[in-house]
């Protein structure tokens, strides 16, 4: 009989130890430690589905379909994230909160590419019924769409190496087990030893993969952190419940751009794609409104333009408060010393509250600039013009630094009817841009100055 090998491994960060202990010497984590019992036949661990002996290949050897290497998913959006549509043979893991629509897009997914390839949808959560009703109710085309309901993954690869899907989604790897490993499914070592298996299998076979992931109350994805490293492409639902609209960010790409974001709005028949993702982050006022600038940001390839929200009252605790949603906080509190030392402007006896609208969350230096001045903006109680809108990064000497594609982001706000723009100074461009005035800062107090003018010319713009 073949001897068994017991280890205990951590639920957080997937390191293993000979014998339990109440602290995780790896992490710190406290009462992670959880039993597993490995068999020692390691070999046959990837029966069933091997390619065969591994072979050494010329890389000139090698030759590239061009019309087969991608395959369009059906939303444009999602294609967009994905880097120019869903590559052959690539793994990718897609996270995001409870019923925020992750069974929902790659069910729409699917059905659109059951229409021309092969597809099979794995799910290990819901009954086949529930994936039916689901469906119907969207009014997707269901006739070619092959799905199972198993949790064993030695069953489903073994049903896969049978049907060659040329797509397979498996919702969700933290349920699936296999027999290999003997602690319960969603267990660190579960988790990390299907979703190689399931790896494995995509690449000899050249499937595309779509692993669905839950995630922790901190927002990261549970299990082990090696998933991620296991996989070609990461993508995060972002959104609130209560709103219409989501965001699919993509963190990990080998195959595009990183940070590239789809817009997408949840209605009674899926998610629809949004076509002028600039609009909805937008809120055109009837009048000018203290505390609210426009600011051009670039999401992966595409320039957005996002409105940014301050309000600063006066404060009577000891230690104001300086709270930020969908912009970094840290950031905040230095760019106030800038304000402070560079500007002229206090606001140690303020609380500084700032917001981006619609729920994106802004992570560029870009925002820099537009944060300061609806901060101004808001603690002198004086609106910008509505046709305004600016970037740019400000560093600790108090300079405005330029930031990436300056003039794709102007094109973008001329677009939308955008006449002003507060820049950098090494963002200006050469020729002009529409009907749009230019006024390039070299330094925050220019930009302050800027923003003075653009006050008293308010009526103008």
């Amino acid at each position: 009989m073949s001897k068994t090998k017991v280890t205990h491994a951590c639920q957080l960060c997937g390191a293993q130890f000979p014998k339990w202990s109440g602290q995780c010497s790896a992490c710190g984590e406290w009462n992670s430690l959880v039993e597993e019992v490995i068999q020692s036949a390691a070999s046959a661990r990837y029966q069933g589905y091997a390619a065969g002996d591994p072979k050494m290949t010329r890389m000139a050897s090698i030759a590239l379909e061009a019309d087969a290497t991608r395959l369009a998913t059906g939303l444009k959006e999602l294609d967009r994230v994905l880097g120019g549509g869903l590559v052959i043979g690539s793994v990718v893991l897609i996270g995001g909160d409870p019923g925020i629509g992750k069974s929902t897009v790659l069910l729409q997914t699917l059905c659109h590419l059951s229409q021309s390839v092969n597809v099979l949808y794995v799910t290990g959560e819901e009954s086949l019924q529930q994936v039916t009703l689901r469906a119907r109710r969207l009014g997707l085309p269901e006739e070619h769409l092959l799905l199972l309901a198993d949790t064993d993954v030695e069953r489903i690869l073994k049903l896969a190496q049978t049907e060659r899907p040329k797509v397979l989604v498996v919702d969700s790897i933290q349920t699936m087990h296999t027999a290999l490993l003997q602690s319960a499914p969603g267990a660190v070592g579960q988790v990390r030893e299907s979703a190689a298996q399931l790896v494995k299998f995509a690449k000899q076979t050249q499937t595309a993969l779509f692993l669905v992931g839950h995630v922790t109350k901190e927002g990261t994805l549970a299990g082990p952190r090696v998933l991620e490293h296991m996989v070609d492409t990461v993508l995060y639902f972002e959104g609130e419940q209560d709103s219409q609209y989501r965001l699919i960010r993509a963190v990990k790409n080998r195959f595009g751009a990183v940070n590239e974001l789809g817009i997408f709005a949840m209605t009674d028949k899926g998610l629809r794609e949004i076509s002028n993702p600039s609009a909805i982050f937008l809120s055109r006022y009837k009048d000018p409104v203290p505390g609210s600038v426009i600011m051009a940001a670039k999401e992966g390839t595409r320039p957005l333009l996002v409105e940014v929200q301050a309000l600063v009252d006066r404060s009577y605790m000891a230690n104001p408060r300086r709270v930020c949603v969908g912009l970094d906080s840290q950031r905040l509190s230095m760019l106030l010393a800038v304000l402070n030392r560079h500007g002229g402007i206090a606001t140690h006896d303020q609380d500084v509250f700032v917001n981006a609208v619609g729920g994106v969350r802004l992570t560029e230096t870009g925002a820099d600039l537009a944060l300061l001045l609806a901060v101004l903006s808001s603690l002198r109680h004086r609106p910008m013009p509505t046709t305004m809108m600016t970037f740019g990064e400000v560093g600790l000497a108090g300079e405005i630094r330029p930031v990436q594609s300056g003039q794709e982001r102007l094109r973008e706000a001329s677009k939308h009817g955008f006449k002003v723009a507060i820049i950098p100074h090494a963002n200006a461009p050469k020729h002009p841009i529409g009907d749009m005035t230019i006024l390039p800062a070299e330094s925050l107090q220019q930009a302050i100055e800027h923003f003075t003018q653009c006050e008293e010319k308010s009526t103008t713009y």
